[in-house]
Formats: structure tokens, C-alpha cells, sequence
């Protein structure tokens, strides 16, 4: 498990969670806990996606994303590569130059 911070990085949220399961089946299962245990801590409006195929589900928990991986599909995409901490931080358009 490798957790991103990405504060002054990206709007979207402020840190990145990446993890992998063994199987569709225990990336699916590891899902509905998190999203049990994100709901007893009040968390609300949880957005998950992929939960069809379980090879990879992304759930939004507003500040906090996180990614379920089968480990095949974690090392295709290598998120935490392009997420990781050599990131360049977002220009905001206060500051963008036309």
C-alpha cells in the first residue's frame, strides 16, 4: 500500500491511496470494508467505481482517493509513478499567463 500526498498538487483530492488485492474477488472485498468503515467514520456521498470487474475500483471519499488493484493491473497502469512525488504542482489560473 503506498500513500500519495497530493496536496498543491491537483484539486481532486489531497492524498491518493494504491493498493492491490490478490484477486477481482479480494479487490472487491477489500472495497466494501473500506466502504463500511468510511460510512461508521461519516463519511458521506462514497463514489466507487469499477466494482463490475473488480480488476481495478476507484473510490472517492472527497478527500481521499483511493485505488484497488488486481497486482497485473497495478504495474500496467503504475499510478504511483505518475502521481508520485516528482509531480509538479497545478498552476492555478490566477497565476496562468495567456
Amino acid at each position: 500500500m503506498v500513500t500519495i500526498d497530493l496536496r498543491g498538487k491537483t484539486a481532486i483530492a489531497d492524498y491518493m491511496v494504491v493498493a492491490s488485492g490478490t484477486s477481482s474477488r479480494h479487490v472487491s472485498a477489500i472495497a466494501q470494508k473500506l466502504k463500511g468503515r468510511l460510512e461508521l467514520r461519516g463519511v458521506k456521498q462514497i463514489k466507487i467505481e469499477g466494482a463490475d470487474q473488480c480488476d481495478w475500483v476507484a473510490i472517492d471519499a472527497g478527500d481521499i482517493i483511493v485505488h484497488l488493484f488486481r497486482p497485473e493491473v497495478r504495474s500496467f497502469y503504475n499510478i504511483e509513478k505518475m502521481w508520485g512525488p516528482n509531480l509538479a504542482p497545478e498552476v492555478s489560473s490566477e497565476h496562468a499567463q495567456i
